[in-house]
């Protein structure tokens, strides 16, 4: 199932996508065509927990590298990402991000599943001059620089199964198995929410593949993830 917010001649909602068409719930009436509605960030997190360096050789810690967006950077599928003015280098990084169904708080690892609604295409854009600033809050959590969609799948059955590819400009630049994840949802989830509880609507991201690069102004991203969806966002 697909789940989606939207916005449609001004009114917001959620739903579910069935073919070519929004409807209010699975079986529910039809809301509009997909392509008469607005696509929003399909959840309204109140935490974004994100995880570094997930991808390639393990640093010997044994321990994921966390840290949080603020909220206000979350956007949608077809919104624009805003390329500061005084940035010199902007980052696009594509990710797999998984969406909270149940409050989480010291998940089993075996048990992950149990607190995951979904999962959606995420792009954790980063403002890679501003690093310097020790706590990334800049560099991570300017407004737009969470870019989530186009919508949450629930049908999932393994998120080490799945496949990132990210696209500049038609141009593809990361390409991925989540297998290669150094740690899986569930040991992300269980780290977590060790000492953060995790609400329904909250988003934890996976970390982002090889591949991460430069955005100008007039670039085209896409973050497609095989049996997830394609998230796209224009840079201005």
């Amino acid at each position: 199932m697909r789940i989606v917010r939207y916005d449609h001649a001004g009114h917001v909602g959620s739903g579910v996508v069935i073919g070519d068409a929004v409807h209010e719930r699975s079986g529910g009436p039809i809301v509009a065509a997909l392509r008469e509605v607005t696509l929003l960030a399909p959840c309204d997190p109140r935490v974004v927990v994100c995880a570094g360096r997930n991808y390639g050789q393990p640093d010997g810690t044994g321990k994921p590298k966390l840290f949080l967006k603020a909220v206000n950077a979350v956007t949608g599928p077809g919104s624009a990402v805003r390329f500061p003015p005084d940035l010199r280098r902007l980052e696009y990084e594509g990710e797999l991000a998984v969406v909270i169904g149940r409050t989480a708080r010291e998940v089993p690892e075996e048990s992950y599943r149990d607190y995951i609604l979904g999962y959606t295409c995420a792009n954790d854009i980063t403002a890679d001059d501003w690093r310097a600033d020790g706590q990334w809050v800049r560099a991570k959590s300017a407004d737009t620089f969470c870019p989530l969609g186009p919508w949450i799948e629930t049908d999932v059955d393994d998120p080490a199964a799945l496949h990132i590819r990210t696209k500049v400009n038609g141009r593809l630049v990361q390409d991925s198995p989540t297998k290669d994840m150094i740690f899986g949802v569930g040991e992300l989830l269980s780290y977590v929410t060790r000492w953060i509880t995790l609400q329904p609507g909250d988003v934890l991201l996976t970390g982002s593949p090889a591949g991460v690069g430069p955005l100008a102004p007039g670039d085209v991203v896409d973050v497609d993830i095989e049996g997830v969806g394609t998230l796209t966002n224009s840079v201005v």
